[in-house]
């Protein structure tokens, strides 16, 4: 029996009720607050943040000494340069805090989990009219809006997504509310990996296009893993990268992906997956690059089906 066509970006439009707020119970935040935050944080995120300042935000991962992501973060000054939240993966939080704990020493930077402040994701028609001149003018901007800040993640298919960050005793809720399901979708369309517990020390950067949007810095100092990641990207050949891929089978972060014709080894791993409505999944998934031509199958060569979509950038095609 031939299995029907997976649903592409194109055939699921994304709904014009794609408007509105919703608490991201899956992610959290981490503090970083004193005189050395920025020094610390410098010397263990693969991103430069001493330029930022208060109206950018900065992607940037958290590395072991292999070079493998442990976490990635959306990082930004909340109140000066000693001041500074980072959100990620709920599920990484605990341990990504203790061992970034390790290393403060004695730098005047004191690490600790965000409570006092709640994370929702903005999106839509619904989310731009009401931010209406303090929407951020570009991707990673950061504009504060009374007692919280926004900061514009890249747009999707069109669609403007945000983090609203304020006091957990408050929220945004003059906005109507937007399905977490619906959040998830976009986040896997843009392309931008979250690392997971699932998928912790599972790519070095660049196998995630972490590089290609803004998430790595090439002139900044030295952090963990910073020899591996700049070799990864100097010695000519990347033969994993990130894609976006779509089927009817549901599919969640960790899943391994498989040729068809090599179906003894895994050829990729899936990085983040959603589904809208239960029905057509997406993912965004590292991916031999030498695979993405062939036929590819979730969990096993003999798997369900699945189609490449195309990516919202550019990947250099002479690299491999």
């Amino acid at each position: 029996m031939t299995a029907a066509p997976a649903p592409t970006p194109e055939d699921t439009p994304l709904s014009p009720a794609l408007s509105g707020a919703v608490p991201l119970a899956d992610w959290g935040l981490i503090r970083a607050r004193g005189a050395d935050a920025v020094t610390f944080l410098q010397g263990q995120l693969t991103n430069e943040l001493a330029s930022a300042g208060a109206t950018q935000a900065r992607l940037a991962g958290y590395c072991s000494p292999k070079g493998r992501l442990l976490a990635s973060f959306v990082a930004w000054q909340v109140a000066g340069a000693e001041d500074w939240l980072l959100a990620c993966s709920a599920d990484v939080l605990p341990p990504t805090l203790k061992r970034l704990s390790m290393f403060v020493m004695r730098a005047q930077c004191k690490l600790s989990q965000a409570d006092d402040v709640a994370l929702w994701g903005l999106a839509g028609p619904a989310a731009q009219q009401w931010l209406g001149t303090d929407l951020p003018a570009q991707a990673w901007g950061v504009s504060r809006v009374k007692d919280a800040q926004v900061v514009r993640l890249p747009d999707v298919d069109g669609t403007v997504r945000c983090l609203w960050a304020g006091p957990a005793d408050q929220t945004p809720a003059q906005l109507p509310a937007l399905s977490l399901q619906a959040w998830q979708v976009l986040e896997v369309r843009s392309g931008v990996a979250r690392i997971v517990a699932a998928t912790s020390e599972a790519f070095v950067p660049q196998m995630v296009n972490f590089e290609l949007v803004g998430g790595v810095n090439f002139k900044k100092g030295c952090y963990p893993g910073q020899e591996v990641v700049a070799r990864s990207q100097y010695r000519g050949t990347l033969k994993r990268r990130g894609a976006l891929l779509a089927t009817q089978a549901p599919m969640q972060a960790g899943q391994e992906i498989f040729l068809a014709s090599e179906p003894e080894q895994p050829a990729g791993q899936i990085a983040l997956a959603a589904s809208a409505d239960g029905q057509g999944w997406e993912a965004f998934a590292e991916v031999k690059r030498a695979a993405l031509a062939g036929e590819l199958h979730l969990g096993s060569a003999q798997g369900p089906a699945l189609q490449v979509r195309a990516l919202p950038y550019a990947v250099p095609q002479d690299e491999a």
